[in-house]
């Protein structure tokens, strides 16, 4: 299993960036994870738009599928240069039936709800579902290809049960708005600190900050999170890939 981040901003892109997205890719198939600000412009650097796979979507927040509209025309217009083009899925929770309503366009692509109580398989991956805290209805996910495993948060203020969803994962790709001292619990965010506590009490074996803030000097929520996180940690930047060694 290969992990490209496509987008790691918070709230909007920084400039030639996209807020979040990550593209996660197994023997050939491709799935992106959310589909925020500016993620469809930056994802063609690794894929074409007719081999995305399927879309795997946590909230729809709009820094989290403002790019939906665009993948779809994207998708449209690959349809009408090249037959055999199919249907993309896309996969997300009905608990905003507005938001989930908006995945489904023409004969391009295909709405489908997960139930977030029971595991999902989408090509090579095996999906597994954590209700967050935040505002809008929104789920964690655990992705695993039955050799390693990647705990995405989502947003998320803190969660204690988050650590055991994240029992010894391959990775933690956490959530981090926010630095230590400032109080995310109203917005639905994570600080630093909170992020290097599930890391350490879960027992990953490495982290990746993002969903990161537009202020602040971003080494400081690294150095703050290695007060508690002995493990390797990195801030999450456009094009860093990970993979198990």
């Amino acid at each position: 299993m290969k992990l490209t981040v496509i987008g790691h901003w918070g709230g909007f892109p920084g400039p030639g960036e996209a807020s979040s997205g990550y593209l996660f890719q197994k023997n050939g198939y491709n799935l992106l994870v959310d589909c925020g600000s500016a993620v469809l412009s930056h994802l063609q650097s690794y894929v074409q738009i007719k081999d995305l796979h399927a879309v795997l979507i946590s909230h729809y927040h709009h820094d989290h599928i403002a790019d939906i509209g665009p993948l779809h025309y994207g998708r449209l217009v690959s349809g009408m240069a090249e037959e055999g083009v199919p249907l993309l899925p896309i996969y997300g929770h009905t608990g905003d039936s507005e938001g989930f309503n908006r995945l489904t366009y023409k004969n391009v692509s295909k709405g489908i709800s997960y139930d977030p109580f029971h595991p999902l398989r989408i090509g090579p991956f095996k999906i597994e579902f954590l209700k967050t805290n935040h505002p809008a209805e929104c789920y964690a996910f655990r992705i695993s290809d039955g050799e390693s495993s990647v705990v995405y948060t989502a947003d998320s203020s803190y969660k204690k049960e988050l650590i055991p969803f994240a029992k010894e994962a391959d990775l933690l790709l956490t959530e981090c708005n926010l630095y230590a001292g400032q109080d995310g619990g109203g917005a639905g965010h994570m600080t630093s600190l909170d992020a290097g506590a599930i890391a350490k009490h879960a027992g990953v074996k490495e982290c990746i900050l993002t969903h990161l803030p537009h202020f602040g000097k971003h080494e400081d929520l690294l150095t703050q999170a290695k007060t508690i996180y002995e493990g390797p940690i990195r801030l999450a930047a456009k094009g860093l890939t990970w993979s198990v060694n």
